[in-house]
């Protein structure tokens, strides 16, 4: 369907309709994903900090490593790690070499629970991916990638 006919607004400029539609999509792959994450008590904002914990491969990060890394930039760092610590998925401690620095890390239990959101998280990504080809979906990346440039 096109954008026009969901938003019920006619004659709009390409410009207005690439916007228009990231957007919209945006809101249905994450309207998408916040359901995995619901059966999880878990946010996609606090799924983001896992990976990227994950991602450190057992070494510490503090808050600037994980707020840079974000894809929301806007998330407040410091809240979504002190909700990942009461439900013990992250560590948190001072750092050895500067004490005003925290280091925070994955737990076994993180871990383990990404383990088990991975495969989940990935068929719902794959819902949308499914309706394009390979070629379609290189395609989709190089132009996005391209549109950021701007």
């Amino acid at each position: 369907m096109k954008i026009e006919e969901i938003i019920k607004s006619p004659n709009m400029s390409p410009e207005k309709q690439v916007v228009m539609n990231l957007f919209y999509t945006n809101r249905l792959i994450g309207e998408n994903t916040l359901e995995v994450m619901k059966a999880y008590d878990l946010s996609p904002e606090q799924f983001n900090v896992l990976r990227i914990l994950r991602g450190q491969k057992g070494k510490p990060a503090n808050m600037g490593v994980i707020q840079e890394r974000m894809i929301a930039r806007t998330s407040n760092t410091t809240r979504l790690v002190d909700k990942l610590l009461l439900k013990d998925l992250v560590s948190r401690e001072v750092c050895p070499d500067n004490r005003r620095k925290m280091e925070i890390c994955i737990t076994e239990k993180g871990l383990e629970l990404l383990q088990q959101l991975d495969p989940k998280v990935e068929e719902a990504e794959s819902k949308f991916a499914n309706n394009l080809t390979t070629e379609e979906l290189q395609q989709l990346i190089y132009l996005l990638q391209k549109y950021r440039t701007a």
